[in-house]
């Protein structure tokens, strides 16, 4: 049974008066700027978006947009140039890269990756270095340095696998990351590793490494005295003032020879200079002289 409604409960009731609904409110705020300034901020608010997002989302990676889906483009001025390689290439078309071109000039030099920490071999090592001395180029062999793990066991285990003869460019350290070192133990751990490879082949090794990590942590003078392969990519003229040897200016270089990406690089000097950079004969007196320190 529904109860009846009180007669009191409609006597005396005050209507309530409404304020404007949230959206209505702002809509009377809008009113009182003119219509011009409103379309100009909505231009500024999507003018800063679009900023935003080119600044953190596009510009890091448009030169890299463009190096894999243009036309390869490669510095100009300079006349000896060269790739470098591992496994990732998996088999190079030797016959077609001895007659390759990057740029207007012949490949000249080919870096092999030889070694990584104190274990790990590239698998296609022993193939790519024996065919880029076969077939009349310039070669070298390089080491990836792993922080944290012992810098002589890494330079054994190179020397070892490298077996660098005459005519080969130095011994190549490729540095890339610190790890859980400080900046200091990582120049000592680094200069350990250079120190052996010269011991060994008595010229002083090649060491790589990218502009900004160079700049941070391996900018101080011990390292000046060794010739410097530096990366960085995508830019027509280096930012680096130092001295330096080679330049890795692109890791999206196409080359006869070579399926998909290569690095590519440029040797800073004429091919008689690249030639005077490699390991000298060994003559008797040579021999005589380190043979002591090696027993």
């Amino acid at each position: 049974m529904k109860k009846s409604r009180s007669r009191s409960s409609s006597v005396g009731r005050v209507k309530k008066k409404h304020s404007p609904k949230g959206g209505a409110g702002r809509g009377l705020v809008f009113r009182r700027f003119p219509a011009w300034l409103l379309w100009l901020g909505g231009l500024l608010v999507t003018a800063a978006y679009i900023g935003f997002f080119y600044h953190f989302f596009v510009s890091p990676f448009s030169f890299r947009w463009r190096a894999i889906y243009g036309e390869p483009t490669y510095p100009e001025g300079y006349e000896v140039r060269g790739i470098d390689i591992s496994h990732y290439q998996d088999r190079v078309n030797w016959e077609k890269l001895r007659n390759a071109s990057i740029g207007n000039a012949p490949v000249s030099f080919v870096f092999i990756k030889a070694t990584e920490g104190e274990k790990l071999f590239d698998d296609n090592f022993n193939r790519n270095f024996a065919n880029t001395k076969r077939n009349g180029l310039i070669r070298g062999a390089y080491h990836f340095f792993v922080p944290g793990i012992d810098p002589r066991k890494q330079a054994d285990f190179y020397l070892k696998i490298a077996q660098l003869e005459p005519g080969d460019l130095p011994p190549v350290l490729d540095i890339e990351k610190k790890g859980d070192l400080t900046p200091e133990q990582l120049r000592r751990d680094v200069k350990i590793w250079l120190d052996k490879a010269e011991a060994e082949y008595g010229v002083k090794p090649i060491l790589y490494t990218g502009y900004k990590f160079k700049m941070q942590y391996l900018n101080t003078p011990e390292f000046d005295a060794y010739p410097y392969w530096i990366a960085h990519y995508y830019v027509e003229k280096l930012a680096y003032k130092g001295k330096w040897a080679f330049w890795q200016h692109t890791d999206c270089g196409k080359v006869s020879g070579i399926k998909g990406f290569v690095d590519c690089n440029i040797f800073n000097g004429t091919l008689q200079d690249l030639m005077q950079l490699t390991l000298p004969e060994v003559s008797p007196e040579n021999i005589n002289e380190v043979s002591p320190e090696k027993q």
